[in-house]
């Protein structure tokens, strides 16, 4: 494993407050990642904006206009992370695909691989830029294009089951499961537009559950209990 992509949700770095940031979490994650360096190991990082903003907070706002809102949650959010990931000792480039002055640099392939191959966390924000496309989109679009060996996808569920396991306490959780069958069953691991992108670019996940001790850390090192998404 040379380069990976790993997806955080921003509810999960809010934790117990449910929103803005946990230092704390934050802090945990930093040094994990420190660690996934340490190894020889290339981290692309996508947040999304929960912890601010969801797509539909609002049925009086325009879609194209709430969408943009949560992009630049995505920004603040990779902002304040980036920051956390430089106190615990790491370099870091927060990349956009639109302006943000002088806070982000805008997003090139050629300019992200740079970083990468220096060592640094390369931070993607802002979405893909345009509205109906979810930070799921955007996650599986920079993996194709940063040539990432897997998707790691931090989430509050710690793996894909067959259906939800907080209403349904007999829900069955699997190891392994193939993408065509999220998307035919529709299980809601990525949403069913990066879900596909996945499976026509054969860029396979590794789901499991971010407040799981050190699971980031054991994901990359071979002590994997969520679930493994094939293409």
């Amino acid at each position: 494993m040379k380069r990976v992509l790993l997806k955080l949700s921003g509810e999960a770095l809010a934790g117990e407050k449910h929103t803005g940031f946990d230092e704390a979490t934050c802090m945990q994650v930093a040094q994990q990642v420190k660690s996934v360096l340490e190894e020889g190991i290339q981290v692309g990082i996508v947040i999304g904006g929960g912890n601010f903003w969801r797509g539909r907070t609002s049925e009086n706002i325009d879609r194209t206009k709430s969408d943009q809102i949560g992009m630049l949650a995505t920004v603040m959010n990779c902002i304040y992370v980036s920051e956390i990931f430089r106190s615990a000792g790491m370099k870091t480039k927060v990349f956009t695909p639109f302006t943000c002055g002088p806070m982000a640099e805008m997003f090139t392939k050629d300019a992200a691989m740079e970083c990468l191959e220096k060592g640094m966390v390369v931070f993607f924000a802002g979405g893909t830029g345009h509205p109906y496309f979810s930070t799921d989109t955007t996650t599986t679009l920079r993996a194709v294009e940063i040539e990432a060996d897997v998707i790691l996808l931090a989430k509050a569920v710690d793996g894909v089951y067959d259906s939800d396991p907080k209403l349904n306490p007999e829900a069955k959780k699997y190891d392994e499961i193939p993408i065509q069958t999220v998307i035919d069953q529709k299980l809601g691991v990525m949403d069913l537009t990066a879900s596909i992108m996945c499976m026509e670019n054969k860029m396979p996940m590794m789901v499991f559950g971010l407040n799981e001790e050190n699971s980031i850390l054991c994901t990359v090192r071979g002590g994997f209990t969520g679930t493994k998404v094939t293409v």
